[in-house]
């Protein structure tokens, strides 16, 4: 008995050449709509059916070279800008439990263990996201805020603390979550339960290098 051996239809070759083809429709739509041109003004530019170029904007075909070329030259910009979103990194940190790096922040102390969950440095956003998980297992009388640039959003897994946030003071408990412009002094005030966990997620612009 043989046995027919069939190209799974989600194979690897085949997501990527899809992820190519979509990427390379958005272009030649973003760069068409930039230029006010429609589907049918580009279709008398470069003798491409209207039904052709929805598919190659839709990303369903995988448009020949020379027919990239036909738009690059229609549209005036060069042939590998049609590439640029696909040729752009995309980064993924996957950091499994007990694996966060442990790190110190101003106003650390004992009882206070500061998680960095993972970190993305330069990326397409424009924004740094840093996640942590922060536990508090030691009462203390007296916290230092913290004041840093960026937002930041606090939510609660376990314990309870007042928060404070610029005048405010905010009770978090599991399930709380607690969403601040950063500039503003902040921190825990009082430990009410313990132990306490929390992750915190701060975002702030990437800053930009000098030229």
């Amino acid at each position: 008995m043989s046995t027919k051996l069939t190209q799974d239809p989600h194979s690897t070759s085949d997501r990527g050449e899809k992820i190519l083809e979509v990427a390379i429709g958005r272009e030649v739509r973003a760069y068409r709509k930039q230029q006010n041109i429609t589907v049918a003004e580009l279709s008398g530019l470069t003798e491409l059916s209207i039904g052709m170029l929805s598919k190659i904007e839709n990303g369903n075909t995988s448009p020949s070279l020379s027919t990239l070329q036909t738009l690059a030259n229609a549209l005036a910009v060069p042939l590998t800008a049609f590439f640029r979103q696909y040729e752009e990194r995309r980064q993924a940190v996957h950091t499994k439990a007990g694996e966060g790096v442990e790190t110190d922040r101003a106003g650390t102390r004992a009882g206070h263990q500061y998680n960095l969950l993972g970190h993305i440095g330069s990326n397409a956003s424009g924004v740094i996201v840093e996640p942590y998980l922060i536990s508090l297992t030691t009462k203390s009388d007296t916290f230092e805020t913290f004041q840093h640039g960026g937002i930041e959003t606090i939510y609660m897994l376990e314990g309870e603390v007042d928060y404070r946030h610029g005048n405010d003071v905010f009770s978090l408990k599991p399930g709380d979550t607690l969403f601040f412009d950063a500039d503003a002094p902040h921190g825990p005030e009082t430990l009410v339960n313990l132990p306490a966990k929390y992750l915190s997620i701060i975002s702030y612009p990437q800053r930009k290098s000098a030229t």
